[in-house]
């Protein structure tokens, strides 16, 4: 399988997060870890597919409390992934090639 083939069945989300209760921030960020790379303490990088990304919103949006917090997903093209500008320490994360369940 191609990089350019898998990577049109999924997309390149960066999710970040503001979250005000402790608890709660622990549970996101173990749950977004599980679904990608954590490139800062609140902002992680995803290769998802679609069905992925609704399922993650969905149980994200049920760790949050909507008054206080904040979740934002965005859904990047892989041609804005190639323009990610890292300055500093890190790197953008890369595509897996094979996900192991």
């Amino acid at each position: 399988m191609t990089t350019g083939l898998l990577f049109s069945a999924k997309q390149f989300c960066l999710v970040s997060y503001d979250v005000v209760e402790d608890r709660a921030r622990l549970r996101i960020m173990k749950l977004l870890k599980a679904h990608g790379f954590r490139v800062q303490k609140s902002v992680f990088e995803c290769i998802l597919s679609e069905a992925q990304i609704a399922n993650l919103g969905k149980r994200l949006a049920k760790l949050i409390d909507e008054e206080t917090d904040s979740v934002r997903i965005y859904r990047l093209c892989g041609e804005c992934r190639g323009r990610v500008e890292v300055l500093g320490s890190g790197e953008v994360s890369e595509i897996p090639l094979v996900t192991v369940v």
